[in-house]
């Protein structure tokens, strides 16, 4: 329907080098894209997947505060030529966000790809593109709550847990800790960390981290909540 036209289009070719067997992927353009930006732009970049692999992924570079973003950057995915009818290319729009997760703005998934790529080599596809699926990112969640003590001016991030973390170590686990970042305007104020859990993608934590925040500047702090990997 029309929601779907809202999220602008995509521009990208194709050309499959036999040779080397490679498949080149070129991203040119997106136009019209919407605004997720309060100043009326958004700062896109594109990831690429070639379907079902989903470890292997290409980005372009962020371009900022734009709606119509020219890219032109060519990405190669190795693929022998007899599995290209089985493969789709998976391109994702996002607005990349210094303090918060990266929205997504919209996909396109192309198939046929011999036919793109074979008949017609380098000739720019415009694709819609088509609202997210809001597929989140496959890094895993954390599980927090906030509150505010006014009267004492405190700020109180409980950490209950984190799951289906990344394996960030050759065990096939992590060492994951939270960090919390009290920010004001781009600066981080004080950071606090909970314990380290060994060897587990599912650390329960149940941990509180206590900012001092006087009731006056509550409003012009953010916190930034991030899990790493104790190395």
């Amino acid at each position: 329907g029309s929601q779907t036209s809202s999220c602008g289009r995509l521009n990208v070719s194709l050309r499959y080098s036999y040779g080397s067997q490679q498949l080149l992927v070129r991203v040119l353009r997106a136009r019209d894209l919407p605004a997720k930006d309060s100043n009326g732009f958004s700062d896109p970049y594109v990831k690429i997947y070639l379907l079902p692999d989903r470890k292997k992924k290409f980005q372009t570079k962020v371009l900022r505060r734009t709606l119509n973003p020219e890219w032109d950057e060519t990405f190669s995915f190795g693929v022998p030529f007899a599995e290209l009818p089985a493969r789709r290319l998976h391109f994702s729009v996002y607005d990349f966000d210094r303090f918060s997760r990266h929205d997504l703005i919209g996909q396109v998934v192309l198939d046929n790809l011999l036919e793109a790529a074979e008949a017609r080599p380098e000739v720019p596809i415009w694709r819609d593109i088509q609202e997210g699926s809001g597929e989140k990112a496959d890094l895993g969640e954390v599980n927090f709550s906030l509150c505010y003590l006014p009267t004492a001016g405190r700020l109180t991030v409980t950490v209950i847990r984190a799951s289906n973390l990344r394996a960030m170590d050759l065990t096939g686990y992590s060492d994951p800790y939270v960090k919390a970042s009290l920010m004001a305007e781009g600066r981080r104020l004080k950071k606090r960390k909970t314990s380290i859990k060994k060897n587990t993608l599912n650390p329960n934590y149940n941990e509180a981290l206590v900012f001092d925040v006087p009731h006056e500047s509550v409003h012009h702090v953010s916190l930034t909540i991030a899990v790493v990997d104790y190395d």
